[in-house]
């Protein structure tokens, strides 16, 4: 049934004849691209690894598969609703139904809100890390498709999560200046898969846990690709003397940001002022110099290798440093290495702001981590069609614009006794993104009728 008795709306504005709008399209949905993400889901089948992960929390009957939920959730928060309570209306959506296995007009509705808060709550520490693991295999699977990789370039990063209320594990974090959620992310520094999502509390400084990631994540790596080269890159909030001797024991190399303090200020001042000299003289330009020392911390069992750049900017001096173990590299080709790691913070761009997993509005800490990973489901699915797009020879496109483009079409659904079939908005701009998915060797659609 509708949601809405709203009457119908006139709207004065100048036009041949009023205008009145209504919610009585009937079986009309305004994801009309909602097949391709589905598509991508058949194809790497992330929603059933992750729903195997879910224990069960219902007694033998049920009215929803466990696989059934966590699509139609992973697939409403591709589509841009991260809410629950927008299963309410969307459990009707006669495309999400379909995409979820039942049939658009006559099979019964989707899960309801409260279902899908107790999927959410039924999982505990346990069950996350099994659904974490899930998503670091979806990688595996993924890189590893064209050959094991000979290298991986672990990119980590942290980023902020506002808290909704008063939520377990949320605290106040004194740089973020706000109370949040500080989640742990990895990426593919080469390829830009999302390999890992942590949430981890509020509280806790940029470089907990890594370790405890980086390791798993080495050791999965390995399993896979034995003989595999791995870097792990970060900047100085993520990095720590645990991290650095670890990954030298383990035979991990590292790029990271390293902190300044008075000693490497001091390395590094007859190169910052050589580079404002050469600034002066060419009437204030822009000047970059890079240059090393080997430095060793009070705290450190030995000294290690600091790549540093001093520049000069027209608002002044700008001088960074980096801890490296990459021995045979010019120090301007390792900073320039640390400073490619610029672009996954754009990756995480799209995950807060395209799939809006900034969103982590449940009470139970558990139930935000897992509802974290659901997010990252969602970026894989929406960033799987993103590739097919792209060996098509389509530009790169943030999620969010290509979601607009490719799955906001407004169609009308039909169901047959033999098939579905879908009209579609007939001038919506996207439709050249169809035709390019349509000419894949293996299109979505083989024998429309």
């Amino acid at each position: 049934m509708p949601q809405s008795a709203m009457p119908a709306r006139a709207f004065a504005f100048d036009g041949p004849v009023p205008l009145v709008a209504r919610f009585d399209a009937g079986r009309a949905t305004s994801d009309g691209g909602l097949p391709w993400v589905a598509e991508a889901d058949r194809q790497l089948g992330v929603c059933a690894a992750l729903a195997a992960c879910v224990p069960e929390w219902r007694g033998p009957r049920v009215r929803h598969r466990r696989a059934d939920l966590v699509r139609q959730r992973v697939l409403q928060i591709a589509c841009g609703y991260p809410d629950q309570n927008d299963a309410d209306a969307l459990r009707a959506d006669p495309l999400l139904k379909h995409a979820c296995g039942r049939l658009p007009e006559s099979g019964p509705d989707l899960a309801s809100q409260p279902t899908l808060s107790r999927l959410e709550n039924a999982v505990d520490r346990h069950a996350v890390e099994r659904l974490a693991g899930a998503l670091v295999d979806l990688y595996v699977r993924a890189r590893g498709r064209g050959g094991a990789p000979g290298r991986v370039v672990l990119d980590v990063d942290g980023t902020d999560d506002p808290a909704h209320g008063q939520q377990e594990g949320v605290g106040y974090h004194g740089y973020y200046r706000q109370y949040m959620y500080f989640p742990l992310l990895v990426f593919d520094g080469e390829t830009d898969h999302l390999i890992a999502a942590v949430l981890r509390p509020g509280r806790v400084g940029g470089a907990r846990f890594v370790v405890l990631v980086v390791r798993r994540l080495v050791a999965r790596l390995r399993a896979a690709w034995p003989g595999v080269a791995i870097e792990v890159r970060a900047d100085c909030g993520c990095a720590s003397p645990r991290l650095y001797e670890w990954c030298e024991r383990n035979g991990v190399a590292y790029t990271l940001g390293l902190a300044t303090n008075p000693v490497l200020a001091r390395a590094a001042a007859p190169q910052l002022a050589e580079a404002q000299q050469r600034s002066a003289a060419q009437n204030g330009a822009k000047v970059r110099l890079v240059g090393e020392t080997a430095y060793q911390a009070e705290s450190w069992s030995r000294a290690r290798r600091v790549v540093f750049k001093t520049e000069v900017l027209a608002k002044g001096p700008n001088t960074r440093f980096v801890l490296t173990t990459r021995a045979d590299d010019a120090p301007a080709a390792v900073y320039d290495r640390y400073v490619a790691r610029g672009e996954p913070e754009n990756w995480v761009k799209d995950l807060k702001n395209a799939l809006q997993a900034d969103r982590l509005s449940d009470h139970r800490f558990w139930a935000n981590a897992f509802r974290l990973l659901l997010h990252a489901a969602a970026y894989w699915l929406l960033d799987t069609v993103r590739r097919w797009l792209r060996r098509r020879g389509a530009a790169r496109l943030q999620l969010d614009t290509l979601r607009l483009r490719l799955v906001k079409v407004g169609g009308v659904v039909h169901e047959f006794a033999d098939r579905v079939r879908v009209h579609l908005a007939s001038h919506h701009p996207g439709e050249p993104l169809w035709h390019l998915l349509d000419s894949r060797p293996n299109p979505l659609v083989n024998n429309p009728g």
